[in-house]
This record gives structure tokens, C-alpha cells and sequence, in this order.
């Protein structure tokens, strides 16, 4: 049994029919890579069965405490049903992209039932019409509650069901799993009311824990060495008031490398300053076309992972975060990458003089009862149709594998990340790379965002706008022609002949060729 700590437990305490707290994606697989080229639904059950026990997140349920006293605690669940978490669907035809993001947006919007572990795979079959994908691919829409997972240990999630190698063998390490006893409400609600009237002494340490990083950053901003101005001034838009229980889906694909490449408009930018830079032109296209575009430059928040290299195998969220200004208020993508550049920097270093991880542990201190009234007052007062927005959007980078992985033989091709909302944010980006790929996949309120294809298209022009600016070749280069195996030819009959028959022959065939260049004196000589 392991409790939950501040921010693992905020999302239980944000949870609402409106508002579901979990993460997911769509992983699409090409089954003709598994041992006889196809995969059946029974061969995942079998597959993932074979290695619950490389991953913690599996089988453990929620276990809350009575009143919401304290923070709920982790079990694992002695009714753990896989069949149940698993489901199998299958698109019509033709099976195309569109057909799969919608039937993702309705699966999405569904809460997880938290009385059981909280996750859900569902197999989408049918995908015979998607461009760039094998025809007879099969998808996996993944959902498991922000409570168990970050975007980092979602990543250990996904290496616990895949393999580096087609092979469908079982891992080696011994499945020695038992499940638990529910324990006892009265036992976790005198802990709770301890550690109710203990909690403001762990407040103060934290508070003098942080008092050196408030003091780094005061003195910066005294300094002007740090200016949060664009940051801190978000302005309201169409996707900051309070969300409706329905969801839309998109995503574009790119090539890594030119995304890469991208990185030359402003010198000693990364990858994510591409990619916010990117998503800040297509915002700005889309607010364009309605008249919506504010003055300000729209925010970013922008997750930070402070998991070290002990934690990655655990569960729960160890993460900070930084506000990123999006630029949407500058048309030309050179300028805005430059501006989108500085403004990280910024907002980074304020991160970094106040302390990513000690702004994680601060959160490990907050009151369990206060923290779930809050929320709960937040979403039934619709407070976010009322104040002024922190940030506009989310925009999450979460790096995936750098070489091919497998599920029960078949081979992962395609990946893109799905995203929760909550009021106040009704459109989150989640950014991921794999292999030779990057995607960009958000997750809208239906209500504010009804045409997810156009802002999809205002994505990829955004891109293109980046792409030529750089000076990047986007024409699809022409493949290789298989090389035609060479045909070695046939061998001559050779034969062996004496010196006086071979010259006899020579001859011979001498005087017939003469005859054929001469017929006049051929005739001549037989008169």
C-alpha cells in the first residue's frame, strides 16, 4: 500500500464527469512484422498478460479516505480483471485518420471507473485508409489516469508492453505479484486527522526550503535579469472558460530531422522551441479566421520533468512547469521563433533560480481536504468563465523511443499523445517524437473547437511557413529503386578438340564464309 502524494492526488480531487484527469494516445502497430503476419486480440491479452509484472501502474487501484481527510492510497486490487481493461473495436470502412481521431475524441471523453485500476487500452481494428500506414494496421488508444502517470513514466508504462525485437517470448523475471486487503476506512481516517494537525509543521519546512529559490528570483527580477511580463499576461480567448464533457481530436506528423533543422532561425534554440513556435503560428491562424486574435501573445504551460534517474520506475508525477509566450501575436515566423526563444530562456531561468524540484515538493504539502473543496468549488461555480486565464494552453514535450519497438510482434509506426482538460483550459498539445518521426496531437472542448480538421491544416501551414523560412526541402524525396539482382549467364558448351581436327575445322568454316560473300564464282568453280 503506498499513499498518493500533493500533485498525484490533485488530479483525483479535479476529477468531474466534465473534467476526466487522464492521459493518453494513439499507437498505431503494422501486424505483418509478428510471427505468422498478423496479430489477433487474443495475442495482445496474451502478450500484455505475460508482463504485468514490469509494470507497477498495472493492477493497483484507488483507495480514498473518508471526508477526503488525507491523500487516497494505492492497492493493489485483488479483483484485477485484464479482460475488463482491454477492449477490441473496429472502424468502418474505409478506415481512414478521421474515422480513428473521432472515435479516439468519444473513448477519451468516457472517466475511467476509479474503483478499479485506472486504465484502459482499447484495440481499433479497420485501419485500411490512413496515409504513411501499412494497409491492415491496427491502433491502441491508451488512457490511464494523471494520478499514476506523467509524461515520463507513461514512456517506462509503454517499454513494460513493447519490446526492442519482434520476439513474443515472456520477460524472464518471475510474476511473484499478490494482491491486497482493502484497508481498514477507520485506520485511514486516524492517519489522516494526525497527519491533518502535522501538516502545518511540514508546511513551514517547506517554506524554508524555498526561501532561498524566492530569494534567487527576487533578486533577478530586481536585476532585470528575469522579465515575465509577456508571461504573466495572458490574455482571455475562446478555449479559457469553463469545458462541456465532449472532446475533439487531431494530430500532424513531421520528420524529426526537420524539425531539427528548424532550429537555425534562432541561434542556440531546441527542438521545443520549434515546436511552441510552430503551435503558436497555428493559434494565431486559427483565432485569425474569427476575428479572435488578441493583442497579447498567448501562454504556454509547459511541464518539466524533475524525475531522476531512480525514479523512473515509479509511479505518479514528478513534474514542474514553466510559462512559455506562444508569439501569436507576430506574423512572421522567423521573428516569432527569435521571440518564442527568448521568452523560454526567461522563463527557465526563473525556474531554475526558484527550483523545478523544490517547486514539486512544495505541492507534496498542501491539504488534502482544502485542495478537494477547492476544485470541487472551482468547477461547480464555472470560477474560470469569471477570472482572468493563467495560460492559455498546455504544451507538453514528451520524447519516445529513438528505435523501433514492438507489441506482441507488431511493430509500433506511428505515435501521438492525448491530453486532459479541465476548465479553464479547453485545448492541450501534447509534442512527441519516435524514431525518425515528431507529432504534434492536441485535444480540444468540442464546444469551442468544432472543426478540429481546419486547425489540424492550421498546424501543418504553420509548419511549412517555418519550413521554407529555413530554407528546408519539404518535397517527398523519391525512394530507392530495388537494384535488379543480376542474372549470371548462361555457361558454354566447351569441347575438346586436337590441334590438326581444330585447324581442319577452322578451314572449313573459312571456305563456307567465303562461299556465302561469292556465290557468282561459287557457281563458277562447280562448272
Amino acid at each position: 500500500m503506498e499513499q498518493l502524494q500533493g500533485m498525484d492526488a490533485s488530479f483525483v480531487s479535479l476529477e468531474t464527469p466534465s473534467s476526466p484527469m487522464h492521459i493518453g494516445s494513439i499507437l498505431i502497430y503494422d501486424p505483418s512484422t509478428a510471427p505468422g503476419g498478423f496479430v489477433r486480440f487474443k495475442d495482445i491479452l496474451n502478450f500484455y498478460e505475460s508482463r504485468m509484472q514490469l509494470s507497477k501502474t498495472m493492477r493497483q487501484k484507488l483507495v480514498k479516505v473518508p471526508f477526503n481527510i488525507d491523500y487516497p492510497y494505492w492497492v493493489e486490487d485483488e479483483d484485477f480483471d485484464l479482460e475488463y481493461h482491454v477492449r477490441h473495436v473496429a472502424l468502418p470502412a474505409p478506415g481512414d485518420w478521421r474515422q480513428l481521431c473521432i472515435q479516439a475524441a468519444r473513448i477519451f471523453a468516457r472517466p475511467l471507473d476509479l474503483t478499479r485500476p485506472p486504465w484502459e487500452f482499447t484495440i481499433v481494428g479497420g485501419l485500411d485508409n490512413v496515409p504513411g500506414i501499412p494497409k491492415g494496421s491496427f491502433a491502441t488508444i491508451t488512457k490511464v489516469h494523471h494520478s499514476a502517470i506523467d509524461g515520463m513514466s507513461g514512456i517506462d508504462l509503454m517499454t513494460a508492453l513493447h519490446t526492442t525485437t519482434p520476439s513474443t517470448a515472456p520477460p524472464n523475471e518471475p510474476d511473484t505479484w499478490t494482491p491486497d486487503k482493502l484497508p481498514s476506512k477507520a485506520r485511514m481516517f486516524a492517519k489522516g486527522y494526525v497527519r491533518a494537525w502535522v501538516n502545518p509543521v511540514r508546511q513551514i519546512g517547506v517554506a524554508g526550503q524555498a526561501l532561498p529559490g524566492l530569494y534567487r528570483a527576487a533578486r533577478g527580477m530586481m536585476k532585470g535579469q528575469f522579465d515575465l511580463k509577456a508571461a504573466l499576461s495572458a490574455p482571455r480567448t475562446r478555449f479559457n472558460g469553463k469545458v462541456s464533457p465532449h472532446r475533439v481530436y487531431g494530430g500532424e506528423t513531421f520528420e524529426l530531422k526537420h524539425i531539427k533543422d528548424m532550429r537555425v532561425l534562432a541561434e542556440g534554440a531546441k527542438v521545443n522551441d520549434v515546436m511552441l513556435s510552430i503551435i503558436g503560428g497555428a493559434m494565431r491562424k486559427y483565432l485569425s479566421t474569427t476575428n479572435e486574435l488578441p493583442e497579447n501573445t498567448l501562454t504556454a504551460m509547459a511541464p518539466i520533468s524533475v524525475r531522476s534517474e531512480g525514479e523512473k520506475g515509479n509511479m505518479g508525477n514528478q513534474v514542474s512547469a514553466m510559462i512559455a509566450p506562444l508569439g501569436t501575436h507576430i506574423e512572421d515566423p522567423v521573428e516569432r521563433m527569435a521571440y518564442v526563444f527568448a521568452e523560454t530562456s526567461k522563463s527557465k531561468a526563473m525556474t531554475s533560480a526558484i527550483g523545478a524540484r523544490q517547486m514539486t515538493e512544495a505541492s507534496k504539502s498542501s491539504p488534502a481536504l482544502f485542495m478537494a473543496l477547492g476544485a470541487q468549488l472551482y468547477t461547480r461555480l464555472g470560477i474560470a468563465n469569471r477570472v482572468k486565464p493563467v495560460v492559455n494552453t498546455v504544451v507538453t514535450n514528451v520524447p519516445g523511443p529513438p528505435i523501433p519497438i514492438y507489441s506482441a510482434g507488431a511493430k509500433l509506426v506511428s505515435m501521438h499523445g492525448m491530453l486532459c482538460l479541465l476548465d479553464g483550459m479547453g485545448l492541450g498539445h501534447i509534442v512527441q517524437s519516435y524514431v525518425e518521426q515528431a507529432t504534434i496531437g492536441f485535444t480540444a472542448d468540442r464546444k469551442v473547437m468544432t472543426d478540429p480538421e481546419f486547425y489540424a491544416q492550421c498546424i501543418r501551414e504553420s509548419y511549412n511557413e517555418m519550413a521554407k523560412a529555413a530554407n528546408i526541402d519539404l518535397a517527398p524525396k523519391p525512394k530507392p529503386k530495388a537494384k535488379a539482382k543480376a542474372t549470371r549467364p548462361a555457361a558454354r558448351k566447351t569441347t575438346t578438340r586436337k590441334p590438326a581436327k581444330r585447324a581442319a575445322a577452322a578451314k572449313s568454316t573459312a571456305r563456307k564464309t567465303a562461299t556465302k560473300k561469292a556465290p557468282g564464282k561459287a557457281k563458277k568453280r562447280s562448272a
